[in-house]
């Protein structure tokens, strides 16, 4: 049994993508909030570990599969935009410059656990007003990390990446097959 502790759709479409269908979706409700000084990676491995901490406590037996992914900017965690404010705070810092986006995926099973960490460059152009205000009208930025999603409108804005495309949409898919595979998953 595979429980996605994840309401993301993105991770969901991409499990399917590998021809992985969770059994159960159950959304680990945890306080995301970052620790004074944490730094990215540290924070994304540790949210991802409580997630999956969290939901194979209420489901023992299964492989439990958590992810959570940050959009870095420097030692600086960018929030998940809940807000025009905040989105448009995002993009002013990202334009012009590079950034890393790491998600870190966290296993539970009966069998073991597995954590890994992926890292990817992305680089946007330097967005003119006009830009960030059509991709601000897309809406798409709401709850995304560093407010954009990649795989959406925001894509002809990014002349550069450099790691997993897959990692960047919210689960690096490559590493979280190679885990379930060594945690002896069926359907993986």
């Amino acid at each position: 049994m595979l429980v996605l502790a994840s309401a993301s759709p993105r991770r969901l479409e991409l499990l399917k993508q590998a021809g992985i269908v969770p059994d159960s979706i159950v959304p680990a409700d945890i306080d995301e909030t970052p620790r004074p000084r944490e730094l990215p990676a540290a924070y994304a491995a540790r949210i991802a570990h409580a997630k999956a901490e969290k939901v194979f406590a209420l489901h023992p037996g299964a492989h439990v599969l958590a992810a959570d992914t940050v959009v870095a900017c420097g030692r600086r965690i960018l929030p998940k935009a809940e807000t025009e404010a905040e989105a448009r705070a995002c993009l002013r810092l990202l334009s012009g410059r590079r950034h890393r986006v790491l998600t870190a995926v966290a296993i539970k099973s009966p069998t073991g656990e597995r954590q890994a960490l992926v890292s990817s460059v992305v680089r946007f152009k330097c967005l003119t007003s006009a830009e960030t205000d059509a991709y601000i009208a897309t809406n798409e930025w709401q709850g995304k990390a560093g407010g954009y999603a990649i795989q959406g409108k925001v894509a002809i804005l990014i002349p550069f990446i450099s790691g997993s495309y897959t990692n960047i949409v919210g689960l690096p898919l490559h590493e979280t097959v190679r885990m379930l595979r060594s945690l002896n998953h069926e359907r993986a």
